[in-house]
């Protein structure tokens, strides 16, 4: 009778330990894997955009294909997967006030003389009256990214940013720099 009881017991509480979300350094695990994707999956279609076209190939990417690859990295997963920026090309990117933050806190671990693969953040907040696990991951700017959000871009390249994006601030930068963070979220 004693053994039936705690049978009992256990498979009641079963349904409320299914529920409990995932520890955060789970989750984080989970979003680290992700980010990942994203990042090796975008680098493979930029690199092979440069290679087939040069920037202006490599611009289509960037706007087209980076919000897809992004969506396909999601897919059939809770989470919203996207990128953010310091100085933001595409509005849609734009830094809410959790990842301005965090892009703050970026920049003083890497100026302190952390290194940027190590730049990643994590925690459980409020939104939308409901608690969610957000995480980003730094992106520095590499070499091949200067062609496109370097000091100086070619005529034709500054021509066509210009002209698909005329609000564009994502200029200026050099080799190193925090460029931005892939941003993913999901409710617990």
């Amino acid at each position: 009778m004693k053994t039936l009881r705690l049978a009992l017991a256990a498979l009641l509480a079963l349904p409320l330990a299914a529920t409990e979300p995932p520890p955060p350094e789970a989750l984080a695990s989970q979003a680290r894997g992700l980010a990942g994707n994203l990042m090796l999956s975008l680098q493979g279609e930029l690199f092979a955009a440069m290679k087939e076209g040069g920037p202006a190939k490599a611009l289509d990417v960037c706007r087209v294909r980076a919000p897809e690859i992004a969506v396909a990295t999601a897919t059939g997963t809770p989470w919203k997967v996207a990128r953010t920026a310091v100085k933001v090309r595409n509005a849609s990117n734009a830094p809410d006030a959790w990842e301005t933050a965090k892009l703050a806190e970026f920049g003083k671990r890497l100026a302190a003389g952390e290194e940027m693969a190590a730049l990643e953040t994590y925690e459980v907040v409020e939104k939308d009256g409901h608690p969610t696990f957000r995480y980003m991951k730094a992106i520095g700017t590499s070499s091949p990214c200067l062609n496109c959000h370097g000091a100086s871009l070619k005529p034709e390249i500054a021509e066509k940013v210009k002209q698909l994006y005329p609000e564009d601030q994502a200029v200026g930068f050099t080799t190193g720099q925090l460029r931005g963070a892939f941003t993913l979220s999901r409710p617990l």
